[in-house]
């Protein structure tokens, strides 16, 4: 397993750190980023990013009421973003990383509390429970083979990561957007898994430039959580054992590796979707 890193900056190498590699390689120092410097990230990353309802976005080091968290990013723009706290540090930058789709997932909470009070439903209800899921620890799984995308639904892990392993990086891109994620794989552990999405693209997709593939993938990701096609109930996402992900952990290089059912586990009935 990894050790945990000295500054943000040790993450950027690492695998599953690509969305937001280039913010992490900013961060030389020992001590998290303020909410100065953070903004000012954001201003370069993503200068055009706001919520749905138009408002810009900024980091506030201020606590918020958990009641009003979502609806006080949408009506306001600002984002709560703990001091020297690797959680928030993480939020911020997948807000620089996948600006559309952030808000995209915001709105979609705002609109289904909104929803859920005028129809007198008590508590989150399924759609918000998949929201937050997909938000602190989902993944975007990006192929242009669909047995491999099919191998990963039906929990064919020694297919798709022994068997298929060498050919697997020129036809599949394992894209994280959970903040909570990327903290945890600062120091990973057995168990430790993502929920992702699927999506299928042509061959050529993969010659596109890295950031190009981040800005189509989160245009892609946001139009989708805006239609409500995706994230209605967490049984419609798929999971995947993060450890398992070759370049993740150098355990994964044994074929055995995969035969640890703590961590592979044989398919349960599951109602996931590849778009």
């Amino acid at each position: 397993m990894n050790a945990p890193p000295d500054s943000p900056a040790d993450l950027a190498r690492r695998t599953l750190y690509e969305p937001i590699a280039a913010l992490l390689a900013r961060c030389s120092g020992a001590e998290l980023p303020n909410a100065d410097a953070l903004n000012a990230l954001l201003h370069e990353a993503a200068p055009a990013a706001r919520t749905a309802a138009g408002r810009s976005l900024r980091f506030d080091p201020s606590p918020a009421a958990t009641e009003g968290y979502e609806v006080c990013i949408h009506d306001c723009g600002l984002i709560p973003t703990r001091p020297d706290d690797w959680h928030d540090f993480f939020n911020a930058l997948s807000w620089c990383a996948w600006p559309r789709s952030k808000a995209a997932l915001n709105a979609a909470h705002v609109a289904e509390i909104a929803a859920r009070r005028a129809a007198g439903l008590p508590g989150r209800g399924p759609r918000r429970d998949a929201l937050t899921q997909f938000d602190e620890c989902g993944m975007v799984v990006v192929s242009s083979d669909p047995s491999i995308l099919h191998g990963l639904a039906g929990h064919a892990w020694q297919e798709v990561f022994v068997r298929r392993r060498a050919s697997l990086p020129a036809s599949t891109a394992f894209m994280l957007l959970g903040h909570a994620s990327w903290d945890q794989l600062r120091k990973p552990f057995v168990g430790l898994c993502a929920k992702t999405l699927h999506r299928l693209v042509e061959p050529a997709w993969f010659s596109l430039a890295t950031a190009a593939r981040q800005r189509d993938t989160d245009s892609w990701l946001a139009s989708h959580i805006e239609a409500g096609e995706v994230l209605s109930s967490p049984r419609t996402l798929y999971p995947l054992p993060l450890l398992g992900i070759p370049g993740v952990t150098p355990d994964s290089e044994c074929d055995d590796y995969y035969r640890d059912e703590r961590q592979f586990r044989p398919a349960p009935q599951h109602a996931g979707r590849t778009a």
